[in-house]
């Protein structure tokens, strides 16, 4: 029995409330203050909020030594590319290492990953849930009466398990078992135990009631997933596209390089051709002069094609991210994939219909409409009023031991049990009708979307019809340009040996099938582009080979959430898979 011992009871609490505020004392940082510790680490402010000068001197190379012979700007420009590293490189070659090393590929694989544990994570709230409440408690109070008990100590301990259902109800199985104690003389079990078997059900019938309206949000997360790989899909094609422009882009400079070194090459033969005539007196010594300064005019274009495949070349290093090719890498590539035109006549209506089936970008907006479908449908399960079903089933058991009551409760001698309605009636709704509304627009707007979009692509086809109709017609042009110039500076040299040309005569017309020249490779290249944006357009990419792309892999996390340490390699976002 409890015995009163008032004077040993407020020692006690003394003591206690003593040590506990010793022990806040002591806790470094206080919990009832702030510290640094509970903030960001804060970058220094200068680097923040200050604009450092570009210090361009102090990133200049060492001058060379006093006395070393200056080069002459010829010399350097046909050097530039000497005795550099090369490496030659299909079409092919570079769609693989995209498809294996490209940074944005790595990135957008992650994201369908992601989108999947959103489901995971919508999945998950209908799984039950093991439930334990424990305590004690103790309580001395005055009483009017002697049948009453003044000090009183009660120790519980309540596991259970709880099940959600997908349906909206949430299933309640528990086992509250219980040890009371009292300073009542009149008490028939003291220390008293008494354990229950308690099962409870509690569910809506109208707001938040139904199988459709507790998953719609795990049918959206669905869509959602779906929606994210349609995107990864959509990067995929664009940048094995973007690695198929970038490439011709680099043949066409390229090219274009040796078309600026043969006309260089034709002006110091012309200069030479010059220089002998004028030494067996046939011509003046301005031809010389007008040779020399049309071989000096034809550096500049060197100069600036030699640039041009750097800066080419670097971008396709950046999209194939091959190892042993880094963007600072001194690595020439050759694109080894000559262009194979040929002409085509095209059904724009087959092309319209099977670019609106393809594209990424309309089955990601069919998907999003089917989402906000089922979102609208859950705003207005949400405006219904709320009312909930509960009920409640109990077996009781008491008894002087924990046996004893344990036995009660086999006998099923006493059971009691509760059956209650709640309901909760807004009143106006007002917020639950805006959601609506805000439903019902979001989906008119997704649809003018869709429609604009259609549109957008249907105009994407129909340029690259016209574009590789007109490509082909450029490069018919431009190789009959080409053959005509070439005759015609032959012409300008049989003249200029005669004497019936000039040196500016034979520079001009060199220049002009250089141009020509250069007309002809943009031709190919941009009908080699225009062959690329076709695919493109309809959701589709060159090459004789699909490709086939897998979300990035999981991490390992344990069952309580904290990681496993388990390796997580670059994922591997595609790979060809070869047409059967």
């Amino acid at each position: 029995m409890l015995t009163r011992a008032r004077p040993v009871l407020c020692a006690r609490a003394v003591i206690g409330a003593t040590s506990l505020a010793a022990i806040i004392a002591a806790c470094s940082p206080s919990p009832f203050a702030p510290h640094e510790s509970d903030y960001a680490r804060r970058v220094a402010n200068e680097r923040l909020r200050q604009v450092p000068t570009a210090p361009l001197d102090s990133y200049r190379k060492p001058a060379p030594p006093e006395g070393t012979p200056p080069t002459q700007p010829a010399a350097v420009a046909k050097a530039r590319f000497e005795g550099l590293e090369r490496a030659d490189l299909t079409l092919e070659a570079c769609r693989a290492s995209a498809l294996e090393h490209n940074l944005s590929l790595r990135v957008a694989v992650i994201d369908p990953s992601i989108a999947a544990q959103r489901v995971s994570e919508e999945d998950a709230r209908f799984e039950s849930a093991f439930t334990l409440r424990s305590g004690i408690s103790r309580t001395d109070s005055p009483t009017s009466s002697q049948l009453n008990s003044a000090q009183n100590e009660n120790q519980f301990i309540v596991p259970g398990v709880r099940i959600p259902t997908r349906t909206g109800g949430t299933v309640t199985v528990t086992l509250p078992v219980s040890k009371n104690e009292n300073n009542n003389s009149f008490s028939t079990l003291n220390p008293a135990y008494a354990s229950d078997v308690e099962f409870s059900i509690s569910h809506p019938l109208l707001r938040g009631a139904g199988r459709r309206a507790n998953t719609a949000q795990l049918r959206v997360a669905g869509y959602d997933q779906q929606a994210s790989e349609s995107r990864t899909k959509l990067e995929v094609i664009r940048q094995l596209a973007a690695v198929d422009r970038s490439y011709w882009r680099l043949f066409q400079a390229r090219r274009e390089l040796e078309v600026r070194q043969q006309q260089h090459d034709l002006a110091a033969e012309q200069l030479a051709r010059a220089e002998r005539r004028q030494r067996a007196g046939a011509v003046a010594e301005i031809e010389v002069v007008r040779a020399q300064a049309g071989a000096a005019d034809r550096l500049e274009a060197i100069i600036l094609a030699q640039n041009a495949v750097l800066l080419q070349q670097r971008e396709l290093k950046r999209l194939i991210n091959q190892p042993g090719l880094a963007l600072e890498s001194r690595t020439l590539i050759t694109p080894t994939t000559p262009p194979d035109p040929v002409e085509y006549a095209f059904d724009p209506a087959a092309l319209l219909a099977a670019a609106i089936d393809n594209r990424m970008e309309m089955l990601e907006l069919e998907l999003q409409l089917a989402a906000d479908a089922v979102r609208l449908e859950s705003a207005r399960n949400a405006a219904l009023p709320l009312l909930t079903l509960d009920y409640t089933y109990r077996v009781n058991g008491l008894g002087a031991s924990m046996q004893d009551t344990f036995h009660t409760l086999q006998r099923n001698n006493f059971a009691d049990w509760e059956l209650g309605l709640s309901a909760e009636i807004p009143f106006g709704n007002e917020a639950a009708k805006s959601r609506i509304r805000q439903a019902i627009l979001a989906r008119l707007a997704r649809l003018a979307t869709r429609a604009a979009r259609e549109q957008a692509i249907r105009q994407e086809v129909l340029n690259a019809v016209d574009s590789l109709d007109a490509g082909w017609q450029r490069i018919l042009a431009a190789r009959q340009s080409v053959i005509l110039n070439t005759r015609a500076l032959q012409g300008e040299q049989r003249q200029f040996e005669v004497g019936a040309a000039t040196s500016t005569d034979v520079l001009d017309a060199a220049a002009r099938l250089a141009d020509a020249q250069s007309a002809e490779v943009r031709a190919l290249t941009d009908y080699q582009i225009a062959q690329v944006d076709l695919a493109f357009a309809t959701g589709t990419l060159l090459g004789a080979a699909k490709v086939e792309w897998e979300p990035a892999p999981m991490p390992g996390v344990s069952r309580w959430g904290q990681d496993d340490h388990a390796a997580v390699d670059a994922p591997t976002p595609a790979h060809d898979v070869p047409q059967p």
